[in-house]
């Protein structure tokens, strides 16, 4: 059934491929390196065409938004699917009751931190969630985060607030800001003597900031104030180690950059807050604190063929190498950045210091009259970007050159 490319998209997420995009059986090889060192361009070009699904007319710029799977995260899923249904295993094809400990390390060797610390969950919304209701809260405590934070990090805090009494306070930032230290000192400036807990985004969801994590981390625990990253836009865009970010929990989100199927998410929590934190969703083992981050992983059964595509797409990081992603990415982004600086319609909202972005450049229409023009072209010419009073422009190793093209070439047309 999973050969069938409308199945396929709508389980994964991905655009409806054309017949010939349909997989065959077994992933192709990745592009040779002699490739890349004697063309690089051709290495990515052919790298999109062979181990994505993508179809050559889409113009996808919305990685930020949901990620794209590749071959062989799509097989990895397929294959786990068969082999369950046919029971040709001899442990139970599902997680939800089960601590995946190979899965974690290898997992927890990729981001940084310990096996013990880190849980896997549905996504950085449901990890974000078991955060903000685990913590352990007074009516009057304070909790303070920027004003530019996605709903999945702020609701489970304003729904405290609404049920608990805790008290939610924004911060707002500059647009665009003007240093990373300008980002910080706002932050910790912020804490104040009620405030229990500093959450923030590590990189902004809407305009793709990158924020100093340890610095901000540092100064909230020498405040004796509990720090909260949303990482959800971090592991796959921008090389970190969790252990040394200093924060106390995180969330992260496979599916966006590190190439996993929706449906995966990531909880890392500070080995000395384990037992601190109360898990949200429960069933048998969540009190056995033996287990560490793996009781906040007893949750009743779940697709456990998420997981193999995940482990999937962790190894075809790997595979492609993550310096190289890391660098092609970056490098789109810069030139996503200058060809917006060239345009008379546009307003960069991004800063001009690229340490301050990894591969999300957001920009805004001086003319908001010009939007609903570009939408429709937009959509007209197949090319996916987050639009609204801004435009996020997200990009990783699938997205060609010609995509970037385009999108500028369609600003320019409608703006006239």
């Amino acid at each position: 059934m999973l050969r069938n490319s409308a199945y396929a998209a709508a389980l994964f997420g991905l655009p409806a491929a054309s017949p010939s995009a349909t997989p065959s059986a077994t992933p192709p090889p990745l592009p040779l390196d002699s490739l890349f060192e004697r063309d690089s361009e051709a290495y990515w070009t052919k790298l999109r065409e062979e181990q994505f699904l993508l179809p050559r007319w889409r113009a996808f710029l919305q990685n930020g938004s949901l990620g794209i799977a590749p071959r062989p995260v799509v097989y990895a899923v397929e294959d786990y699917l068969n082999r369950s249904a046919a029971l040709a295993m001899d442990e139970y094809p599902r997680w939800g009751y089960e601590t995946l400990d190979e899965q974690r390390a290898a997992m927890a060797a990729y981001l940084g931190c310990k096996k013990d610390e880190l849980a896997f969950l549905h996504n950085a919304t449901e990890a974000l969630s078991t955060i903000a209701a685990g913590i352990d809260l007074n009516a009057g405590d304070e909790v303070v985060m920027t004003d530019m934070e996605h709903p999945s990090g702020r609701s489970g805090w304003l729904q405290r607030q609404a049920r608990h009494g805790i008290q939610v306070r924004e911060v707002k930032l500059p647009v665009p800001p003007k240093t990373p230290d300008q980002l910080a000192e706002l932050m910790i400036s912020a804490i104040g003597p009620r405030t229990r807990v500093l959450f923030f985004s590590g990189i902004i969801s809407p305009t793709g900031w990158i924020m100093p994590i340890r610095q901000i981390c540092d100064a909230a625990r020498a405040k004796g104030v509990i720090s909260v990253v949303d990482g959800a836009h971090i592991n796959g865009q921008i090389p970190v180690r969790l252990s040394e970010l200093g924060c106390d929990y995180y969330a992260g989100s496979p599916h966006k950059w590190m190439f996993a199927p929706a449906g995966s998410g990531i909880l890392y929590i500070r080995e000395e807050n384990l037992d601190k934190l109360w898990p949200l969703t429960v069933t048998g083992g969540w009190d056995r604190k033996e287990l560490k981050a793996a009781r906040f992983m007893m949750v009743g059964t779940n697709n456990r063929a998420i997981i193999e595509g995940t482990m999937a797409g962790l190894r075809f990081a790997q595979q492609v190498g993550t310096d190289r992603i890391y660098t092609r990415i970056h490098q789109l982004a810069k030139m996503t950045w200058q060809r917006a600086a060239q345009s008379a319609s546009i307003e960069l909202l991004s800063p001009e210091d690229d340490k301050m972005y990894g591969s999300i450049v957001t920009i805004r229409l001086k003319n908001k009259d010009h939007a609903a023009a570009l939408a429709a072209a937009c959509q007209k010419k197949r090319i996916w970007a987050l639009q609204g009073p801004q435009i996020r422009l997200s990009v990783h190793i699938h997205t060609r050159r010609s995509d970037i093209d385009l999108f500028f070439k369609t600003v320019d047309e409608t703006a006239t």
